[in-house]
């Protein structure tokens, strides 16, 4: 790490967080997992409002982190700068595209992190470190000083170990949000997203559902089968169902907005960078040369339907969770591939794993990922979900349901007799964590 900038603190405080690559700091050069870029770009003139306000906060910055190359990977390897080591299962990927960030909260070398997610680069690497991560609603945080991957889907988001920094970190970077906190009156479980999950669903949901039970009680608990909601709420999928389904059963509205979210960010990717990669031709890895080397257009109408999408699943996910519902979802279907697995660069890893980060990333809707301990010992995580402009009540939520998540989790803990519920070093965790909370 490069150490950046440190604050007089004044404020509110004293906690040390680190950036990934992409964020500009006056004097440095911004990197992209890529040395030919270093190599092509000039330092930044100015530093990033988001970093410049957590330091004029109190914060201190020190250093920035490895990213997959050009942002564009999901398994947080990087053959110019290596890749960071996930710190609860060292053989297996970090996940991208802010592995870094990740794995310095998850290492406990800092307190918190920055990063961008696009289609996924911070929940995926929260979910696969097993660390608290958000991607706050589209537009919540200023996008001003990063290297832009995809203008439609780029958020800015953090990582911490601790919900309660978590939450800190929202009070600075969300001006205006947070006011009287309230509970909700509507937790949604998505059924068929966690059909989707490898991980055997009860093992995921299980916590959530008793902790919601013990904390706002039964009545508040639903079930949803969000494909066919969102079939039913968002009419412009059909033009891209009718072309892309040829029959297929499996080809449902979650994996169509998957493929809509690839597209997309594809054909932004090249307005932004492909002047750069066609003139510098840089040495790329052949996973992200194979996505990026050629320049990907779209015709008009086609935009026009991606943007008739974004905008309905939005409508459509606001109308199912109003003021004060959350959805449940896992963060990712599977534990953390191995490192260098022929999985990585399969389509239907992909698609199946982009079926759940389309979901915040299209409809621009805020996530927070919870770390569940761990199953096989890999990490577990499920999602809550709220409407667009609900990041302050979605903290709050995790807020409040912490302590209870924490209390049913040892109390699953306790109950284990077998191999895959959580061992007895997540057990042992979980209980500091709640003497920690208490004392």
């Amino acid at each position: 790490m490069r150490r950046i900038a440190k604050s007089i603190c004044l404020s509110f405080i004293f906690y040390t967080f680190v950036i990934f690559y992409r964020f500009d700091i006056n004097g440095f050069v911004t990197g992209f997992g890529n040395p030919d870029w270093e190599r092509t770009h000039e330092a930044a003139s100015q530093t990033s409002p988001v970093v410049s306000a957590l330091v004029d906060g109190g914060a201190t910055c020190v250093g920035k982190t490895v990213v997959d190359e050009m942002s564009f990977g999901v398994s947080g390897e990087n053959r110019h700068y290596g890749t960071p080591t996930n710190f609860v299962a060292p053989a297996r990927i970090p996940g991208g595209s802010c592995s870094g960030a990740a794995v310095a909260v998850a290492a406990k070398l800092v307190d918190f992190s920055l990063g961008v997610d696009t289609v996924g680069g911070v929940r995926q690497p929260a979910g696969h470190c097993g660390i608290f991560g958000f991607r706050p609603s589209y537009g919540a945080v200023s996008h001003l000083g990063i290297i832009p991957i995809s203008t439609s889907f780029d958020t800015v988001g953090w990582f911490a170990m601790d919900p309660s920094v978590l939450h800190r970190v929202g009070q600075v970077l969300l001006q205006g949000q947070f006011a009287v906190q309230r509970n909700p009156r509507n937790v949604i479980i998505a059924d068929d997203c966690f059909q989707l999950s490898k991980i055997p669903i009860q093992r995921l949901t299980q916590v959530v559902i008793r902790s919601t039970e013990n904390l706002f009680g039964k009545q508040v608990l639903k079930h949803e089968k969000l494909s066919d909601y969102i079939a039913s709420r968002v009419p412009s999928l059909k033009a891209f169902d009718s072309n892309k389904s040829n029959g297929d059963p499996k080809f449902t509205s979650l994996r169509s907005l998957a493929s809509i979210m690839q597209l997309l960010r594809r054909h932004e990717f090249s307005h932004n960078h492909f002047e750069w990669i066609n003139s510098v031709k840089p040495t790329l890895d052949p996973l992200i040369s194979a996505q990026v080397q050629e320049k990907l257009e779209l015709a008009d109408k086609d935009i026009n339907n991606f943007v008739a999408v974004k905008n309905e699943l939005r409508s459509a996910l606001n109308a199912l969770l109003k003021d004060d519902g959350v959805l449940v979802i896992p963060t990712v279907c599977s534990p953390p591939p191995k490192l260098g697995s022929k999985e990585l660069s399969s389509e239907d890893y992909l698609i199946t794993e982009f079926s759940l980060t389309a979901l915040a990333s299209i409809s621009g809707c805020c996530q927070v990922v919870i770390p569940l301990g761990l199953y096989e010992n890999y990490p577990v995580s499920v999602s809550l979900m709220a409407k667009h402009g609900g990041d302050r009540f979605l903290l709050d939520t995790l807020k409040t349901m912490h302590a209870s998540l924490l209390n049913k989790l040892a109390d699953e803990a306790g109950k284990s007799k077998t191999s895959n519920d959580v061992s007895k070093e997540a057990a042992a965790e979980i209980a500091k964590e709640k003497v920690s909370l208490n004392s």
